[in-house]
C-alpha cells in the first residue's frame, strides 16, 4: 500500500509515562499533589493509550495519543495525527444521542494528537469477553440503538441538507478510509502483501482470490463505501472497539469515522459475532454450554438488528424532515437496503479478519491447528456466500440458517 509522506507537527512528540504526568497535571483534573500512577495499556494498532490513576482520591483517565505511523507496521507506514480529530470529535457527536453510550471526551489537544476521555477500567473488551463465554444481556439492544440513533441524527432524513453537508465536511477522513478501502475490500480478495494466513489454507485462499463473481460483487461493496454518505459511521464497529459489563456498553475507537452507508456499521459488528459463533468451537468444550452461548451470540445477532430496526423506525416516523420519510413504503425500501448492505460488508469483515492483515484473537488464539485452520476455511466460505447471496437472504433468520448448527 502506497502512502504518502506525513509530517507531524513541529510540536509534537511521543509521550511516555514521565511525560504525560507533566500533560495531565497542567489541566488540573488532578490536584497538584497528587501521587500519580501511569500504564501504557495500548494493545491497538495505531496509538498509545496512557492510564492514569490517582488512588487516593479514587480518580482515573486515560489519555489516547495519536502516533505518526501505524504501530502494526511501523514508521515505514506514516499516518497523520488528525485521526485524534475525528476520534474525539465522534465521541463528543455521538454523546449527543446516545451519552450512555460513549465516554465522555474531557479534553482534546491538536498539536499532540491526543485527547483525554473516562476510564473504562471497570469495563471488559467484548471481544475477551466473548473468548471467554460471558453474556451481556444488554449488548443486542445497546449497539442496536447506538447505530440507529447516531446515523439517524446525521442523516439527511433528519438533518437540513446545509447542516448535513458541513457535518460531511468534517469528518472527510482518506487516509483511514484508505486503509479499509484496501484492508477490507481490496487486499484480501488479491495476492497482496499485506496478506496474512497460514500455508494450511493456501488452496482456499486461492480459491477465493479466483473467484471472479466474487471480486465483481466486492467490487461493487467498495463502490458504495467510497460514493454513499448516507450518515455519520463509526467506521470500525468490532468487537474490539466496545466495552462492556452486564449492565453496561461503551463503544469506544471510533477514529475511523466518516459519512458513509449505514450498512457498514452493522456489518463490521454482525461479523465479529459471526468469528465468535464459528471460534467456540475451539473455546468451550463442553458440547452443552457452547451450543448454550452459541445460542446467546444467535439471539444477540436476532436483537441487534430488531432493536436498530425498531429505534430507527420511530426516528423516522416521529423525528424525520425529509419530506419522503412521510411516503409509505420509503421506510421499508430504505431499511430493505440497510440490511443488503450489512450482509454484504459482514461478509468482507468475516473473510479480511481471517487472511488480511489484521486478525481477530477468536480464531487466531486457537491452539489446535488443524481446527484453527479448519475453521479459518469456515469462515472463508460464510464470507463468500455472503457477499454473493446478499440480495437473497431477506431476513436475519435466512443468515443465521447459513452458519447455525442445532
Amino acid at each position: 500500500m502506497s502512502t504518502p509522506s506525513i509530517q507531524p507537527p513541529s510540536t509534537y512528540e511521543p509521550l511516555n509515562e514521565n511525560t504525560v504526568v507533566q500533560f495531565v497535571k497542567k489541566l488540573n483534573y488532578f490536584t497538584e499533589d497528587a501521587a500519580l500512577q501511569v500504564r501504557e495499556i495500548g494493545d491497538g494498532n495505531l496509538n498509545l493509550v496512557f492510564h492514569i490513576v490517582d488512588e487516593s482520591h479514587a480518580k482515573s483517565i486515560i489519555v489516547k495519543q495519536a502516533l505518526p505511523y501505524a504501530k502494526v507496521v511501523g514508521e515505514s507506514w506514516p499516518l497523520t495525527l488528525e485521526r485524534a480529530r475525528f476520534e474525539s470529535s465522534y465521541l463528543q457527536k455521538a454523546a449527543e444521542y446516545v451519552p450512555n453510550l460513549v465516554p465522555k471526551v474531557h479534553y482534546y489537544d491538536e498539536s499532540l494528537g491526543l485527547f483525554v476521555m473516562d476510564d473504562l477500567s471497570s469495563h471488559l473488551i467484548l471481544r475477551k469477553g466473548t473468548i471467554e463465554g460471558i453474556q451481556y444481556p444488554h449488548l443486542a439492544r445497546d449497539i442496536g440503538t447506538f447505530v440507529a440513533k447516531v446515523t439517524f441524527y446525521t442523516s439527511d432524513f433528519y438533518l437540513h441538507p446545509f447542516e448535513k453537508k458541513q457535518l460531511v465536511k468534517q469528518f472527510i477522513n482518506p487516509e483511514l478510509c484508505k486503509i479499509t478501502e484496501d484492508l477490507v475490500f481490496t487486499d484480501p480478495f488479491f495476492d497482496h502483501e499485506t496478506n496474512d494466513f497460514p500455508t494450511e489454507i493456501r488452496e482456499a485462499v486461492e480459491q477465493l482470490w479466483n473467484d471472479s463473481e466474487l471480486r465483481h460483487e466486492v467490487a461493487k461493496l467498495k463502490f458504495q463505501f467510497l460514493t454513499q454518505a448516507e450518515a455519520l459511521l463509526h467506521g470500525d464497529l468490532h468487537t474490539g472497539s466496545i466495552f462492556v459489563t452486564p449492565e453496561s456498553t461503551k463503544v469506544i475507537d471510533p477514529e475511523f469515522s466518516f459519512f458513509g452507508p449505514i450498512g457498514f456499521d452493522l456489518g463490521q459488528f454482525f461479523a465479529n459475532i459471526i468469528l465468535s459463533y464459528l471460534s467456540q468451537e475451539a473455546h468451550i468444550l463442553s458440547s452443552k454450554e457452547r451450543k448454550q452461548y452459541q445460542s446467546y451470540l444467535v439471539d444477540t445477532l436476532k436483537q441487534t438488528w430488531s432493536s436498530f430496526k425498531q429505534e430507527f423506525s420511530k426516528l423516522w416516523e416521529n423525528e424525520g424532515n425529509e419530506v419522503y420519510t412521510q411516503v409509505p413504503g420509503t421506510l421499508e425500501s430504505f431499511l430493505g437496503k440497510v440490511w443488503v448492505d450489512a450482509v454484504g460488508f459482514a461478509g468482507c469483515e468475516v473473510i479480511r479478519r481471517t487472511i488480511g492483515l489484521a486478525h481477530v484473537a477468536d480464531l487466531d488464539t486457537i491452539q489446535d491447528l488443524t481446527q484453527q485452520y479448519q475453521l479459518k476455511e469456515k469462515a472463508l466460505e460464510l464470507g463468500t456466500y455472503f457477499i454473493k447471496n446478499r440480495t437473497q437472504i431477506t431476513n436475519m433468520e435466512q443468515l443465521i440458517q447459513v452458519f447455525y448448527q442445532e
